[in-house]
């Protein structure tokens, strides 16, 4: 531990995960950040997922609280905030890491419904969340917002809805790093490639009805450095972005990703 983030306060939205035998980008980044000496406010939409998060940091010592949201909602998204404000006395840091895909299709039979509930849960939820907590971070004069898109927002094909979202993400976090410098807020986005993560593998290898031992090993080839990434390389990201370290970085969208932006580009 470095105290990268000591004395900080740091709100992560989606610090549960899906069952598995890896780690998932949001608990990764809260156990970073946690050791890296920030106090966590665990966000999930299943209250027991974001618990299990906070029982491992407090085993090592780090001091995290769990709480369940829905983000799908205004009102869940601003009671999030407002319950990290109150419990932690500011807000120094938020991560919006929330993406779901269920139903996706390609444009020409995408449905309505489906469309509706992708984009309000990834991208409407992260723009909610960042209003309630700019208005936090205005008033001290400093703070970092980081949301967790995807290189599907640059190189997508037949899920059009969460391309689109993961896009839009992009977008959103240009426009509040612009509009919020004056006050001391950082904004920035991560993209990450193909992870080995549980919502990954574990969903996508059901829906394909691979095996997980298979659908690794066709993922890792698609990517330059010869696998994929975990929970752990989106995390190391967020630590330099979300730290002073970055005090010069905003409105930044990194690719973690094995080079898999380079191959596309190419």
């Amino acid at each position: 531990m470095t105290n990268r983030l000591d004395g900080k306060c740091a709100i992560i939205v989606g610090a549960g995960q899906t069952p598995g035998a890896t780690i998932g980008n949001g608990r990764a980044m809260a156990v970073l950040f946690a050791r890296e000496g920030a106090e966590v406010m665990c966000v999930d939409a299943h209250l027991d997922r974001a618990q299990e998060t906070v029982a491992g940091i407090e085993a090592e010592g780090g001091r995290a609280f769990a709480f369940e949201a829905d983000v799908s909602t205004v009102a869940g998204c601003e009671a999030l905030v407002a319950e990290g404000k109150a419990r932690m006395g500011r807000i120094d840091v938020l991560v919006n890491n929330v993406g779901i895909g269920a139903g996706d299709a390609p444009p020409h039979v995408i449905s309505e419904a489906v469309w509706d509930r992708i984009m309000t849960v990834n991208l409407k939820s992260a723009v909610m969340t960042t209003k309630a907590a700019l208005n936090v971070m205005r008033e001290q004069g400093s703070g970092v917002i980081l949301s967790i898109s995807s290189l599907a927002a640059w190189a997508g094909h037949d899920k059009i809805a969460y391309e689109v979202s993961k896009a839009g993400m992009i977008r959103h976090i240009q426009a509040v790093a612009i509009g919020n410098a004056k006050y001391g807020i950082r904004a920035n986005v991560i993209l990450p490639g193909l992870m080995d993560t549980p919502m990954a593998i574990v969903g996508i290898s059901a829906a394909k009805g691979m095996t997980q031992e298979d659908l690794r090993a066709l993922r890792n080839a698609k990517v330059p450095l010869g696998q994929m990434g975990t929970g752990w390389d989106t995390a190391y990201a967020a630590l330099f972005l979300c730290s002073d370290e970055a005090k010069f970085v905003t409105g930044v969208a990194l690719p973690v990703d094995g080079g898999a932006a380079c191959k596309v580009a190419g």
